[in-house]
């Protein structure tokens, strides 16, 4: 029994955030430590595309989303910080609070 080579690893969401058709996002915005750059840019970007299936909020909204469910356990708690605050700035820019 020779040694298998083993197949790299297909990284679907590494690709999905590199050529996805959804949204342009700014580069390296998700490594930003200031939550109210993070929802600005996203908004932005949300309003700017015209290839989203869904509206600005839900778009920006799932891009936040995908990635901090993407970097799962390997976020720290205090990377994961400025993106929950973010999640709430952004529902305050587009008119979303809880009321």
């Amino acid at each position: 029994m020779k040694g298998k080579t083993k197949k790299p690893k297909k990284r679907w969401s590494a690709r999905v955030t590199d050529s996805s058709n959804a949204m342009d996002l700014e580069k390296d915005i998700f490594k930003s430590k200031d939550p109210d750059k993070i929802a600005a840019s996203l908004k932005h970007s949300a309003e700017a595309s015209h290839r989203r299936k869904a509206s600005p909020f839900q778009s920006a909204m799932s891009m936040l989303n995908f990635y901090e469910n993407r970097a799962g356990r390997n976020l720290s708690k205090r990377r994961r910080a400025p993106l929950e605050k973010a999640k709430n700035k952004l529902r305050r820019l587009f008119g979303k609070e809880e009321k």
